[in-house]
């Protein structure tokens, strides 16, 4: 059988809260995993920007936008902040196609990544059921040029490879 080979770009970014914070919350999601962390997104969802860009990403292939369509009503109406679910509802759209690979890079001051990278990968493998191989994420401050760069919420670029057949 023939493939072929399609790609499809995904962002999202969050800021952080200002003000007070709920002690009982120390960590965000970042790919589906706990990321230790002082700060909470500003979001009506759990905030999980990789998995809203990676989400985006497979929305820009199969043309259905599940961020702001469906996920709005999985998470106003059902109360279901779990940004899994939601990646979860865009993969059933693919039809025949797979997922060849996902490259993520992370711009934002803090957290400091470099130790979750493993963890991040292997949660996001897992999720698009795919090799954490076929998973290469980056992370940056972009030299502070930006908000997220200078700590004020966090920024996910993805580019994804479907296999198609022909």
């Amino acid at each position: 059988m023939e493939y072929a080979y399609l790609t499809s770009i995904g962002q999202d970014s969050h800021r952080f809260l200002e003000g007070t914070f709920d002690p009982s919350v120390n960590s965000i999601k970042l790919g589906g995993h706990d990321v230790p962390f002082d700060r909470q997104f500003d979001a009506n969802s759990d905030g999980d920007v990789i998995l809203h860009a990676i989400t985006n990403a497979v929305s820009g292939y199969t043309g259905v936008n599940i961020l702001g369509g469906a996920a709005d009503k999985i998470c106003l109406e059902q109360g279901i902040k779990d940004s899994r679910v939601y990646l979860e509802e865009a993969l059933k759209y693919m039809g025949d196609a797979s997922i060849a690979h996902v490259s993520l890079t992370v711009e934002c001051l803090r957290p400091k990544l470099k130790e979750h990278i493993p963890s991040i990968k292997a949660s996001i493998a897992q999720l698009l059921s795919i090799d954490p191989s076929h998973v290469g994420l980056t992370a940056t401050t972009g030299e502070g040029l930006t908000g997220f760069g200078r700590g004020e919420g966090i920024q996910v670029f993805v580019i994804m490879t479907f296999k198609v057949p022909a």
